[in-house]
């Protein structure tokens, strides 16, 4: 039997870099059923940090199906580049979100990060529940 893959789809807002901050994700399966939706408020964070977020609780959900392998799908070149391992972590609050990701990767066989325009309809659904969480924290 073929190991399962989940595919995530991730997205992190900030309305003022730093300032209020939420993050969302998609999962779905290769036969594109949507499996999981969150989003979630964050509090004062950068942009960067609440893209990191969106990718640790889209592995941490992918972790609570049989998946083995996980794609995750980001309009972050910066996230993905850093958990590919392209670009150096500088930033130390950067790095401890780095870290929480790569110790969740540990459980799966494979974890692969895909850069993708904002304009995937995934990703655009990823963007819409994340300024929908940030919305209804400020009403």
């Amino acid at each position: 039997m073929m190991a399962m893959t989940l595919y995530g789809y991730t997205d992190g807002a900030s309305r003022g870099n730093p300032g209020p901050a939420a993050c969302a994700f998609l999962l779905r399966d290769q036969e594109g059923r949507l499996l999981a939706k969150e989003a979630l408020v964050l509090g004062t964070r950068t942009n960067n940090e609440a893209e990191y977020h969106a990718v640790i609780e889209a592995l941490r959900k992918a972790g609570s199906f049989a998946s083995r392998n996980v794609v995750i799908y980001s309009d972050s070149q910066l996230v993905v580049r850093q958990l590919r391992g392209e670009y150096q972590v500088r930033k130390p609050h950067l790095r401890e979100l780095h870290g929480v990701a790569k110790d969740l990767e540990r459980s799966f066989l494979s974890v692969e990060y895909r850069s993708v325009g904002r304009d995937d309809p995934w990703i655009t659904m990823a963007d819409r529940l994340c300024n929908e969480a940030l919305d209804s924290a400020n009403a």
